[in-house]
């Protein structure tokens, strides 16, 4: 059963279909997109998992150019209802499942939603803005496909070297398995149909509305609970951080200043291991809200056993990004994760 807010629609008003906006990007997203673009009306397609939260949306709820579908994007008939109603004149597509560890307990939801569900939104895609291969219908010439994926389809890196565009896929998970084959297919879709699609492959994001599940939030939840901090194997695990609302605005850019049929990676030039990840959140914490008996919240800090399959190194290089349109990330790690514990808190 769908749920559907705010049924408003001005053909005046660009309609765009963007999945997965309740999740943690999509929720960052969605209220900078409309804020910033007054001719956009964003129709919001949200399968509600556990990722998906409506209180993520509370500040766009009442917004006449938000208009929020609860559904999944595997149901054609759905996605077909939604492109037809509303005329879908692009497709930003964030919904995926996206947790590394239940991809390994029950990989079978990663295939069905990041696969299939991804080539049934650009088939569809396809389907409404197309007459033939390379053959647009009239007036839908500058329709878009933006999919959303992750470094992760690059596998692991040494000490040294950034993945770039022409990094060859090495997915080392049933998550990043699947966000590679989704990648691929929107690939063929404009070398098979000349559709207008574009990719995005980001780092590891963070900052305000991001599921408790993750590691920065896991962290600042335990450390004010006063419970263990758990940290996976010898916490030297490095990722290059993305502040959520860089990533936004590095999105808002390729979608309508990038290269159609391009990939353009969006990374924030922050390596950061575990260690320090959680340290620094620590520090933070100790001078934000002191623990009452006085002891510092890195007491908490603990070591479990590491993932199956867990990556050593990720480290994106952005310079396509940056030297062809002009993008340059707003927050280095200390300043967008001072912002990120004062939200949590």
């Amino acid at each position: 059963m769908q749920r559907l807010y705010f049924t408003f629609k001005n053909k005046k008003l660009k309609h765009i279909l963007v999945t997965g906006g309740a999740g943690f990007i999509g929720s960052n997203f969605v209220p900078y997109f409309l804020e910033k673009y007054t001719d956009y009306t964003i129709v919001n397609l949200d399968k509600m998992t556990y990722a998906g939260d409506l209180d993520n949306l509370s500040e766009v709820m009442d917004n006449p150019r938000h208009i929020f579908v609860e559904g999944d994007i595997c149901n054609r008939e759905l996605v077909a209802h939604l492109f037809k109603t509303y005329d879908i004149r692009g497709v930003i597509h964030f919904a995926a499942e996206s947790h590394v560890d239940n991809s390994i307990t029950g990989p079978e939801a990663f295939i069905q939603t990041n696969v299939n569900g991804t080539f049934t939104l650009v088939d569809v895609a396809r389907n409404y803005w197309m007459e033939a291969p390379f053959k647009f219908k009239e007036g839908y010439e500058d329709c878009r496909f933006h999919h959303i994926s992750t470094d992760e389809v690059y596998g692991t890196l040494g000490e040294a070297g950034l993945f770039t565009e022409e990094t060859p896929y090495a997915p080392n998970s049933p998550y990043s398995s699947s966000k590679a084959s989704s990648d691929l297919i929107v690939r063929s879709y404009f070398h098979t149909y000349g559709m207008n699609v574009i990719t995005t492959n980001c780092s590891n994001n963070y900052g305000p509305k991001q599921h408790k599940e993750k590691l920065i939030p896991t962290i600042i939840r335990k450390a004010l609970a006063e419970e263990l901090i758990p940290i996976y194997g010898d916490g030297k695990n490095i990722r290059d951080w993305l502040y959520v609302l860089d990533h936004c605005k590095g999105i808002d850019l390729v979608y309508h200043t990038g290269k159609l049929g391009e990939t353009y990676n969006i990374g924030g030039r922050n390596e950061r291991d575990n260690l320090y990840i959680v340290d620094k959140i620590c520090s933070i914490l100790d001078e934000k809200q002191p623990r009452a008996n006085g002891a510092s919240y890195k007491d908490l800090i603990s070591f479990v056993k590491d993932r199956p399959g867990h990556d050593r190194r990720y480290a994106i290089d952005a310079t396509k990004l940056e030297k062809d349109l002009g993008w340059k990330a707003d927050e280095n790690f200390e300043s967008g994760i001072l912002k990120t514990v004062e939200w949590y808190v």
